[in-house]
Parts: C-alpha cells; structure tokens; sequence
C-alpha cells in the first residue's frame, strides 16, 4: 500500500483556510474559540465547521490546535468544546497537555504538538503508547535523529519545513511571561526573541549594541523534502497562523509542485487528498514574507542562522545598488522591480532600512522618500506590489477534482453517470421526447462540449463517453441541466462517504521515560498530575506560570548559540576563535537582563534572568 505524504498548512481564519486548500494543501491546521498557542488566531467552531465541510470535498482534513497549557478551571470547558468539534467532523486535535488524555473524549485523534517535548525516541514511544496518533517533532533535530525515532515506533511524524522558528525548545520558553504577564504557553508570546539586545561580556564590556541578537532567519527546507521522508517523516508542516493570505498560498503551492515532482518519480508514496491545482502564479518562497532562510539543524549545524539586523522581513533579492543620482538609485536587475514595491537594505549605520518604489523611469527607481545608500549595497525586496495582487486574486489557484462522464439514452430520455477521481458516482436523468436531429451532422461533439463546461464547480472533466443509438437532438439547455444535477449531487456523495478515522483513548499505565518532572513540562492542572502519576512519575513541579521566582529562572533552552554566531565556539570554531569571550554573557534590553550559560556537550545554550547563580560545569566546557 503506497504511503500518503501530507503538506500542511496554516488557517489563520476560514478564508485562508479554504485558500490554503485550493493551492494544495492536503490538510490545515486551525485555532478554536479557545485553548490554541496564538490568542490572536481564534475562530467560531462555525466557521470551522464550515472549512471541515469544504476539506472533506477534496479528502483534506481539517486539525484544530488545542495546545496551550490548561488550568483546573478550564479542563471542563475544554472538554466540552472537543466533544463540539468532533460533532462537527474535525479530523483530529493537536494538543499539549496531557490532561486531554485523561478526559473522558470522544474517538477523536490526537497529535502530539510541538511544544510537547517531542525530542527523543523514547518520549516519542510513550507517547505513540498512550494513544497518540501523529506527533509533531522537535524543529531541532537533524535527520540522523529523526531517523532514529521512526526506527523506534511507526506513529506519524510531522516536521516543520518552512515559516517563522521558535529560537527557543517549543513549549519550553518562558521570557514573555517572565518579563511581564503574558505566557507563550498560554497562547500570548510576546515575541521576546525579535527585541534588539546589547551583549555584554563578564568585564562589562558592550561588544554588540542594539541589535536583535536572538532573531533567527526562517526556515526552508523544501529542497529536503526527500530526505525528510526516507528519514520517516508523512507530514510537512508550515508554519504561520499569524500570517497573510500571500504568503499561505505561496508556500502552499511552492511546496506542492516540489513535493508532486517527487511523488511522480517514486511509486512508494502518494498525496494525501484529491484533485490538481492549477495556478496563476509562479511561486517563489522568497517573494513573502521572510527574514532570509536556514535549514536550521536539519544536517547538523553547519551555518551562522541569526537575523540580527531586523526581526522584520527580507524578501527577496534583487541584486546591487549600482549608482545613486539626483531622483533615485540604479539597481541592478531592476527590470524585476514594479511601482509600488517596498525595499529593504542595510544602511552605512548597519541598520536594517527601506523605502517604497513610486516609479521607474528609464531605469532609474524613483522612491517615495529619499534615503542615501552607499554604492555595492544589496538590495531587496520586501513587499511585491504586482505579485501580492495577482495572488490575492481568487482564481490564482484553482482547485479541481477529475471525473469522467458517460451520457447514454434511457426509454424515457437520457441519463448522466458520473465517476471521479476516487471512485464516487452520481447519476441524474431527465425524461424528455427523444428526437433525431434533422441535421445529419453528428451532435455528439457538441453534447461533449458542453458537458465539459464545470464552471465554477470542484470538477474537471477528463473523458466523456457518448453512447447514443440515433443522432438525437438535445436543446443545450438539458445538457446544461443533467451536467448540474450529476456534479451537485457528485460533491453531496463525496462528503457524505468522506471516511474520518476515529480513535477511541483507552487509559495505559506504561511507565514514562523518567520519574521526576521539572517546570518545562509544564504541569498546570489536576488531571495532568493524575495522568503524569498513573505512569509512574513520583516528583511532578508545577508550571513555570504557576511558581515563577522573579528574577532568578530559567526562561529560555536553544539550540541556537551566541558564541557561534560570534564565530567564538571552541567546539566548532577553535581554530578560527581568537581570544575567548569572557563570560557570562548577558544579553540587556531596557530594564531587562539575561545571563547565557552554554552546555557544550549537548550544545545547547540557556538563557537566565539577571539575578540567577548560574554553576559553570568544567566537563562541559571545550
């Protein structure tokens, strides 16, 4: 059985969502009323209600994301608000707490977010062992380690491929809260990691001012996407809930023809839902919204990944400012550029600048307001005036499903049979007096005509059988009406034998890869505790949002590291180093201030507030 391969995108609102799936995309991921991690991405379970409708036409599933960390006072809420989406046919829930496990639920499937430690074999088995039926990996890990956990357990993995990157472990950052009241946990990140920052060293010394030292670029791995799916991975995921319709259908689409180019040259796999896209756009990654690309750690760290001079979108690159004169700037490949474009640069003070086109004349672009920028510098563009509007347009991609059609005579008048794609049929019939054309041309080319004609339905027709005894005349009118009867009642047939997997959760009390959890699991509720408990856990602290000491925690683990972004890694950079930095560094924003702690050996790097002991381990240093 050929395996299905999934992308997956985001649904800011039904709009995009609807969107999203017209430019290909096999399944969507949407916030509810409440419980999701971007407060600001909320929607009606009518409207959801509504996108499950539209999805299931093309066998896309709809998830819904409840995973923000729940407290005692809301799990009877929460609780209540699945059993409604499961009502009305949502394919399954991406969760973080595991108190939704100890809920009395219905068969509905659950993944495992992101932000629920996903980062190893064993945790990952537990997991697939307690009834969780895909699990969205850590965006940390490399390939080698993916590979591993698919080797370990046969539950679904999901990856992000592409979009904004959480700097931080996910789940595991508490500097928003930290420096104020709002709990990324909780659905309300104050994106503490896009702020620019001094480093100071242990001497007091500034060696970077001002910039945004913990803005990482976006992720891109559309040119992995075979090597993430013989490492095991079924569903690659885009990030941005938060993000424009430009930029969904964008990505949706530039990921589709990557990833159908693949499925046609390996018979192994196959999409996962119906129909083809056809496009009025040539998509490109870089022409939305992005802070420049990384591949991040899928092949270990191999680069610099920091986007320090702006937490703001790049763009896309046009090429080199060539001369300035009086009214503008001459830019190589200026032909690519429009009225109306916004561009980004780094100006002489090494600050991430722009400008807006108001014209081109003669070669020559015309700003809205003059900026000097020196000779050599690359220019950018960050806001595509003519691209946006082309694929805001509805028809920049269309969605269809392939159908054949067999029109035949009945005793009593003509009968339509339609067959789709997938093996759904409809048939319509209209009885009408049966009457041989008087032309002796044959009509049968032109009832294929115009049963060909869909119009705005889902449906693309790709054969027509006319099997006609006489050469019987037909107004346009009853082909018209048989065509609309077959394909209406052909959407109502697809949806109603829409198959939704169901799973009901059974209560396991396997043991849990260790015994005792600190803060980062972020245990808030009664049930989490019971659900921690029953699978052997004996030491449960309480979440971070729950027992938080002011000035003295932990509030960041990453990946990500300064000193490698400084070019000062002992481990990588040893040789190229110079003179190490003296520690402990500390990253400063107003009034705010963190000391960094790097773990060599696992390489990692944490971030503490100002007034945190922080203990320097020898064996962890290079």
């Amino acid at each position: 059985m050929k395996k299905k391969i999934e992308i997956l995108a985001p649904a800011k609102n039904l709009f995009q969502g609807i969107a999203a799936i017209n430019a290909g995309a096999d399944a969507v991921y949407i916030g509810a009323p409440q419980f999701g991690a971007r407060s600001n991405a909320t929607n009606p379970v009518e409207d959801i209600a509504e996108l499950v409708k539209y999805a299931h036409l093309f066998k896309a599933q709809v998830f819904v994301v409840i995973n923000t960390i729940l407290y005692d006072k809301e799990l009877d809420d929460c609780k209540k608000l699945i059993y409604e989406l499961y009502d009305i046919g949502v394919d399954a829930l991406i969760v973080q707490d595991m108190a939704i496990l100890e809920m009395d639920l219905p068969p509905i499937v659950l993944h495992a977010s992101t932000q629920a430690n996903n980062r190893d074999p064993k945790h990952v088995k537990f997991l697939a062992d307690a009834g969780i039926k895909r699990v969205v990996l850590a965006r940390e890990l490399n390939l080698d380690q993916i590979k591993e956990i698919h080797e370990t357990t046969d539950v679904e993995l999901e990856f992000f491929v592409s979009g904004a990157l959480c700097v931080s472990f996910s789940g595991n950052c508490y500097m928003s809260i930290a420096g104020g009241e709002r709990s990324a946990n909780r659905g309300s990140c104050a994106q503490n990691c896009r702020l620019p920052y001094n480093l100071i060293d242990g001497t007091g010394k500034t060696l970077i001012a001002n910039s945004h030292l913990l803005s990482i670029k976006d992720l891109d791995l559309s040119n992995q996407l075979p090597n993430l799916i013989e490492a095991g991975i079924t569903s690659f995921k885009i990030e941005g809930r938060l993000k424009d319709l430009v930029y969904v259908k964008n990505n949706v689409s530039y990921l589709r023809k990557k990833l159908d180019a693949y499925l046609e040259n390996n018979p192994n796999y196959q999409k996962a839902s119906s129909g083809r896209t056809f496009y009025n756009f040539d998509a490109e990654m870089d022409r939305s919204f992005n802070r420049g690309y990384t591949d991040y750690f899928v092949n270990k760290r191999t680069a610099k990944i920091g986007s320090w001079e702006t937490p703001k979108s790049q763009g896309q690159v046009i090429g080199r400012l060539i001369e300035t004169t009086k009214k503008g700037y001459i830019i190589e490949n200026v032909d690519k550029l429009n009225n109306g474009d916004g561009l980004y640069f780094i100006n002489e003070n090494n600050e991430a600048d722009g400008a807006q086109i108001n014209t081109i004349e003669n070669g020559v672009v015309i700003p809205n307001t003059f900026k000097p920028i020196k000779e050599g510098t690359i220019i950018y563009r960050n806001a595509d005036a003519s691209f946006n509007k082309l694929v805001e347009r509805d028809d920049s991609a269309i969605r269809k499903i392939g159908v054949c059609l067999t029109f035949s005579e009945t005793n009593i008048g003509f009968k339509l049979i339609a067959v789709d794609e997938d093996g759904h049929q409809s048939t319509a019939e209209i009885t009408t007096e049966k009457e041989v054309s008087k032309n002796e041309e044959s009509v049968i080319a032109n009832v294929k005509k115009n049963l060909s004609k869909t119009g705005n339905t889902p449906f693309i027709v790709d054969d027509i059988t006319v099997n006609f005894t006489e050469n019987w005349f037909l107004p346009i009118s009853k082909i018209n009406e048989i065509r609309r009867i077959a394909l209406e009642q052909l959407i109502d047939v697809r949806i109603n034998e829409y198959h939704r997997e169901e799973f009901k959760l059974t209560k396991t009390d396997h043991p849990y890869p260790v015994t005792q959890l600190d803060f980062t699991y972020n245990v808030a509720n009664k049930l989490a505790r019971a659900f921690y408990k029953r699978h052997g856990v004996t030491t449960i602290e309480k979440a971070f949002e729950l027992q938080w000491d002011p000035g003295k925690s932990r509030v960041m683990t990453t990946k990500y590291c300064v000193k490698y972004e400084l070019g000062k890694c002992a481990r990588f950079q040893r040789n190229t180093m110079g003179e190490k930095v003296v520690e402990p560094l500390v990253l400063k924003h107003g009034e705010n201030e963190y000391k960094l702690k790097f773990n060599c050996k696992p390489c990692e790097m944490e971030i503490w507030e100002k007034d945190a002991d922080l203990v320097f381990d020898e064996d962890d240093v290079f």
